[in-house]
Order: structure tokens, then sequence, then C-alpha cells
């Protein structure tokens, strides 16, 4: 994905931004990795977790702000592996 704006008249994080089917809005851990620059997803995941963190001490329960999501990656050769639990997060 990048960090390249295919629509300049939208921000990066609009146009990486989901709806959800009650018309809520996310966005994906994977998608703001790649438009923050991680190398690696692995590298964005504790970022994730201090995020968490940081909503539970601010007195906000984590469960409204972050969802686990169930996905497939590419693994190569056009194979896909589940995402593991850690790896759902949003």
């Amino acid at each position: 994905m990048g960090n390249k704006l295919s629509n300049p008249n939208q921000t990066i994080f609009e146009q990486i931004k989901r709806s959800g089917h009650d018309k809520t809005e996310y966005w994906t851990a994977r998608d703001l990795s790649k438009v923050l620059e991680y190398s690696e997803y692995r590298h964005f995941k504790p970022v994730i977790d201090r995020a968490k963190e940081a909503c539970k001490k601010s007195g906000y329960m984590v469960d409204n702000h972050f969802e686990d999501i169930l996905g497939m990656v590419s693994i190569g050769s056009q194979a896909e592996r589940e995402l593991d639990k850690k790896e759902k997060q949003k």
C-alpha cells in the first residue's frame, strides 16, 4: 500500500478507513502499519499492545476500541494461513 495518496483530496487515513455493516468506521492494524512505514507487521504489534494499555489506564474499555478480526494473510506461493490471535488485532 505504501503511503502514497491515490486521492489527493483525502488523507491517507481516510483512504484506508473501513466501514462496518453498522456504518462504524475503523482501521486495521495491518493497514496502519504500512502507512506508518513499519518494515514488518510484527514490529507494529507492540505498538498496538501499548495503545491498548493506554486505553485501559485512561479508564476506557479496551474491547470498545480494539477488536480482534479474522482474516487470512498471504505466505507466498499463493498460499494463505489464518492470522493468529495476536495478529488479528486492529
